[in-house]
């Protein structure tokens, strides 16, 4: 299975840049804070997906597709921090995409699954 052609690996890229530029008004004293770990929550994403589909099976691409979704997750929460600390308003492409790519992760998974 070749990662570079699956729609959720190609959102979740999408997504790694959406970060990399709302992160950008993050203040300076967080380069080391919520900077860098919004930023590795979302790299993490593409990077686990392209991991588990250059595995053997589908086992282990449902465990990467899971350790993925855990990103998302934190990606997600650390979004919302970022909200609530008023260094960025909310950004509803970003939320419609984080949910694009949630939905993309948990019907990969269930597909996976099914066919196992």
């Amino acid at each position: 299975m070749e990662h570079k052609d699956l729609d959720v690996w190609k959102y979740s890229m999408d997504l790694v840049e959406e970060i990399y530029s709302i992160s950008t008004k993050f203040p300076d004293d967080e380069r080391y804070g919520l900077t860098s770990q919004i930023r590795r929550a979302a790299i993490s994403i593409p990077s686990n997906i392209a991991e588990g589909a250059g595995r053997k099976g589908d086992k282990e691409l449902i465990q990467f597709i899971s350790i993925a979704l855990g990103s998302l997750t934190e990606l997600e929460t650390q979004y919302l921090i970022a909200v609530r600390l008023k260094y960025i308003s909310i950004n509803e492409a970003l939320e419609k995409l984080i949910m694009k790519v949630k939905q993309l992760l948990l019907g990969f998974r269930n597909y996976l699954k099914r066919k196992a």
